[in-house]
């Protein structure tokens, strides 16, 4: 049970979380060889000194086969007119796809060519 008077059941960093490792995943199925052994996090912000004008909203650190996204930049950096849930999702998703198409040196439009064509 739920209600304007009671916390939520699931946090927005929970629901961040299970995005971000729902669309590592879908990755993973799509592209094995290149992302065996990456693993993927999520941390708040980024720990080091960054320039002023940019907010870094993913990490990838090709050494250790890692990448990280920055969820409090992911969620209130990215600009959106509507920010209803679907549209965070796809805000989500991008940042992994980016980081990921990084990672891989590929165009994140290349990660998954054919899931936008239903014909």
């Amino acid at each position: 049970m739920t209600g304007p008077d009671l916390a939520p059941i699931i946090t927005r960093a929970e629901t961040f979380d299970r995005i971000v490792g729902d669309t590592a995943h879908y990755l993973l199925g799509l592209w094995p060889d290149e992302l065996q052994g990456v693993v993927f996090q999520v941390a708040d912000m980024p720990t080091d000194a960054t320039l002023p004008d940019h907010m870094p909203r993913w990490r990838v650190d090709r050494e250790q086969r890692r990448v990280t996204v920055f969820r409090i930049p992911v969620e209130r950096v990215t600009r959106s007119p509507e920010k209803d849930d679907t549209d965070k999702r796809v805000i989500i998703e991008t940042a992994v796809f980016r980081a990921v198409g990084e990672l891989i040196d590929k165009d994140p439009w290349d990660l998954a060519p054919d899931r936008y064509r239903h014909w």
